[in-house]
């Protein structure tokens, strides 16, 4: 019987707590800036994104959201870059990034009322990733243990190894739509302040040649300096030459489309519109 009661009270209360809750699907476009591009935004290297999380509606305005997203970064070295004062590098990277995230969202118009509104967010994050290149022969080649600025070489201290889990402060903001009473639709920019500059494995000077040959072999050099892929003349740059800007952290923002969905009837219970038409309870 005990039991029984237990069951009871635990169901009640999750079905008034699904009254607010929401699952959020998201899709859409990742975008890097860093080192390895023209200009600070540049949406020619996009890539996918997507993700899965939940809404919780502490009022009509104020609302915290958790997610969990997929992201694929890559950028790359173009002919432009040598504007920047910097060798023709010629170098790229990809990466996955795995990425956790918890926010509280504010809404500028009262939905309810309005069946759409703007809105804003800013929260925390954490996101693992690891940058990686291909060599010649189209071999994919993880950055990060080659030490190619010299990180972590005792010769180099204080270069530190870079770590591949971080912390981001996520914000942005974006247009919602209520399309029925449980169904919102809408569209969002979100930018991740970080706090690394290697992202793109890129962020200092060049170390030594000899240093990396004999820390990490050959293969360090290959990835720290690729200008002799495209000029056979080309000579490796000399230790302390710039090979990146450490002044300005890299990012990455996304925008997309975010499907919101409520789990369990609307706050009056009824499944049913407000009589100006708009939902009693939406995202």
């Amino acid at each position: 019987m005990k039991s029984i009661v237990v069951f009871i009270v635990c169901f009640h209360f999750f079905s008034a707590q699904s009254q607010s809750v929401h699952i959020d699907i998201h899709g859409g476009a990742a975008h890097y800036t860093g080192d390895l591009q023209n200009k600070r935004i540049d949406l020619s290297q996009s890539q996918a994104t997507a993700g899965l999380g939940l809404s919780y509606d502490i009022s009509n305005k104020l609302i915290i959201r958790g997610a969990a997203n997929y992201i694929k970064l890559s950028g790359r070295d173009e002919p432009g870059n040598a504007a920047k004062r910097v060798l023709f590098r010629n170098l790229s990277f990809k990466s996955t990034v795995w990425e956790a995230q918890l926010a509280l969202e504010y809404n500028l118009l009262d939905i309810e009322a309005r069946g759409f509104t703007p809105y804003v967010f800013a929260g925390v994050a954490a996101f693992h990733f690891n940058p990686y290149a291909f060599d010649a022969s189209g071999k994919k080649v993880f950055l990060r243990s080659l030490n190619t600025e010299g990180q972590g070489l005792t010769q180099y201290p204080d270069r530190k190894q870079y770590s591949n889990n971080q912390f981001a402060i996520p914000f942005g903001g974006g247009i919602k739509l209520a399309l029925t009473d449980k169904l919102q639709v809408g569209v969002e920019l979100g930018f991740r302040k970080l706090f690394t500059d290697y992202l793109d494995d890129v962020s200092g000077t060049y170390a030594d040649s000899t240093i990396l040959a004999n820390a990490r072999g050959q293969q360090s050099i290959a990835f720290a300096y690729r200008g002799l892929e495209i000029n056979n003349a080309a000579l490796y740059p000399a230790a302390g030459t710039i090979r990146g800007n450490p002044k300005n952290k890299d990012w990455y923002f996304i925008t997309g489309i975010r499907i919101s969905y409520l789990l369990g009837a609307n706050r009056n219970g009824s499944g049913n519109k407000s009589g100006t038409g708009c939902p009693v309870n939406v995202f």
